[in-house]
């Protein structure tokens, strides 16, 4: 809604910064900032790069791909966590979480697609699909970046570093963006959008994401994604953007069966 309004490295950075500033009230008041902690400082700017290179990515791919083609390929994150993180933790995947990867592929596919296997026959990958991979390759590698980099560290202060470190990077490599982007003419949506984006969509998401990950595999981690779909056209709907057809619910029954398979999975990990 207003992604042609605002540049989005712009709107990423200003984003960033104003969660690193709610989680970095939050680490002060907690008292969740330790000099330890401050220690090694380079692994939140890997953090932090790593995930802004997802975004940015991500806009590149978008200036050519559709948003059918991108949604299609996110659902193969948790597919990349899995494979990453055998490859690079030694973290084996149950035959249920297998599975549980399968069916929710199909479920999400089953969603993006609208049931239509005409859109799925024609789906062609191109250049922006390919930059766009590349990106949820970067996003698909942070569960396993959060586990490997932590020294003990709790979850509000590695949210902090990174978020600060992307904050940097972003201003950096969109400086020119950000001087010439009109904050005051911005609307009211737009600024709403900021804001919830920078509390919800970035502050409560990446400590969920990382405290997760020091918790459960890679695989789990990305469960969500099969999910994402599912949350669009519900907005979709209660925003009257558009009305989904009826036989897409086959589709989302198997990305909530997915989901509730890798909960459960999750559950007997913990265990």
């Amino acid at each position: 809604m207003i992604a042609n309004d605002i540049s989005p490295i712009a709107l990423t950075a200003v984003r960033f910064g104003l969660a690193a500033c709610i989680i970095g009230l939050v680490a002060f008041f907690t008292r969740k900032i330790t000099k330890s902690a401050m220690q090694s400082s380079w692994r939140y700017f890997i953090l932090g790069g790593t995930f802004s290179l997802y975004f940015v990515l991500m806009f590149e791919g978008l200036r050519s791909a559709t948003p059918i083609s991108a949604a299609a390929v996110f659902t193969l994150m948790p597919a990349m966590s899995s494979f990453l993180g055998f490859i690079i933790l030694k973290q084996k995947t149950s035959s249920y979480s297998l599975v549980a990867i399968i069916i929710g592929t199909i479920g999400s596919l089953w969603v993006v697609f609208r049931a239509d296997m005409l859109a799925l026959v024609v789906f062609r990958v191109g250049t922006g699909e390919l930059i766009y991979f590349l990106g949820c390759i970067a996003h698909a590698f942070l569960p396993i970046l959060f586990r490997q980099l932590n020294r003990g560290e709790n979850a509000i202060m590695v949210t902090y570093g990174m978020l600060v470190s992307g904050t940097v990077i972003l201003s950096v490599y969109g400086a020119e963006e950000i001087l010439q982007t009109n904050w005051k003419g911005l609307t009211f949506l737009i600024w709403g959008t900021i804001v919830y984006l920078a509390v919800f969509a970035t502050s409560l998401s990446f400590l969920c994401m990382q405290f997760a990950s020091i918790h459960l595999p890679a695989t789990n981690v990305m469960a969500y994604t099969y999910l994402t779909p599912i949350w669009v056209l519900v907005l979709e709907r209660i925003l009257q953007h558009e009305t989904p057809p009826i036989w897409i619910s086959g589709g989302v029954i198997l990305s909530i069966v997915s989901v509730i398979i890798l909960l459960c999975t999750s559950l007997k990990f913990q265990n």
